[in-house]
């Protein structure tokens, strides 16, 4: 059985216990030896985003930022 780190003891070593969790270690935290939080590793910690990655994909309309139609703007603003 894992052994639970006490709310104080989590509380002042907490970057050490971040470093174990990424690591790939389950830390498990709760007060008197029973465990009411877990600590883990994210899964999508060290996933790179890719910038970019739709170029030459999209079309943005050169009447993108022109004014709406009366009708939509009544919309929007409660009108019918």
């Amino acid at each position: 059985m894992q052994d639970v780190i006490p709310m104080h003891q989590a509380k002042s070593t907490l970057s050490q216990l971040v470093q174990r969790a990424a690591a790939g270690e389950t830390v498990l935290i709760g007060p008197n030896g029973h465990a009411v939080a877990q600590l883990t590793r994210l899964d999508n910690a060290a996933k790179p985003r890719k910038l970019g990655f739709l170029k030459g994909q999209l079309v943005v309309p050169d009447d993108f930022d022109a004014p709406l139609p009366d009708q939509v703007l009544e919309g929007f603003q409660g009108g019918r």
